[in-house]
């Protein structure tokens, strides 16, 4: 199936690992012009050199935080500089630490909103301006799908992830006339560098082993087992492409049917 991607110019946050690592990798395989984001330099450009060749692309590292505003301003400036203009935005930078509530310190949920929900957020105003003069684009949001089914382990991300689906069903009918389209992607748990922590945690307030805390995340899963981050960056390039031009405001859960916390199994 031809996508329609080859030559679109993306910018992909949070791409030197994970989930954003792949999409970032499939997109240069689409033939795109890809600029990747992460907050370290040298992580970031060995990605970027390793995706270009695995895929002979053209992959452009850029650094900055999320949770700086003048740095997102300034690796926009810098991409569009680089790629000629934006007309996919991919945003995966952030990540909030799992715990309870009595916990949780006002320094945890101050980091969690600021940078996974604030950080999409300083991504989309970055760019919005730029597609609306365009007139096109596309900007998909990989959020998370505890935003939708609230889990009373990971509060901290199930609030910026709620928030942040709703701004993005906001933003879906905002600039929807002028042709740009604002979707998330929702993942449960992933195989990423990420979740291995988050298992720790889990595996600490559980008093269980690691082990352990694995097989109960693979028990809440009617599939038996957790997504490869390959699968969500299928996902995300479908709806980044024109295949997907009436989808609009949309949230796509890809969580194998997970419906319980890991908690509760």
């Amino acid at each position: 199936m031809d996508l329609g991607l080859s030559g679109k110019r993306v910018l992909v946050t949070g791409a030197s690992k994970g989930i954003g690592r792949s999409c970032a990798r499939l997109f240069a395989e689409e033939g795109c012009q890809v600029a990747i984001v992460a907050r370290t330099r040298e992580d970031v450009e060995n990605t970027a050199r390793k995706i270009e060749s695995e895929t002979g692309g053209e992959v452009h590292p850029l650094s900055g935080d999320m949770s700086v505003q003048a740095d997102v301003d300034r690796v926009t400036a810098e991409a569009i500089d680089k790629l000629g203009g934006i007309d996919v935005l991919v945003t995966c930078a952030g990540s909030s630490p799992g715990g309870l509530m009595e916990e949780l310190t006002d320094e945890q949920w101050y980091a969690s909103l600021n940078l996974k929900f604030m950080g999409y957020v300083r991504s989309m105003r970055a760019v919005l301006p730029h597609m609306r003069e365009r007139g096109s684009g596309s900007i998909v949001l990989v959020i998370g799908n505890d935003g939708i089914k609230p889990s009373y382990w990971e509060t901290t991300a199930g609030a910026a992830n709620a928030a942040g689906i709703n701004v993005a069903a906001s933003m879906a009918e905002q600039y929807a006339p002028h042709g740009i389209r604002v979707n998330s992607v929702n993942p449960g748990p992933v195989n990423t560098g990420r979740w291995d922590t988050l298992e720790k945690a889990f595996a600490r307030d559980k008093g269980v082993s690691q082990e352990r805390a694995h097989e109960l995340a693979v028990a809440s899963i009617p599939l038996g087992r957790i997504a490869e981050p390959e699968e969500v960056a299928d996902l995300v390039v479908f709806l980044a492409s024109e295949r997907a031009s009436f989808i609009n405001g949309s949230h796509i859960l890809i969580d194998g049917s997970q419906r319980k916390g890991i908690m509760d199994t």
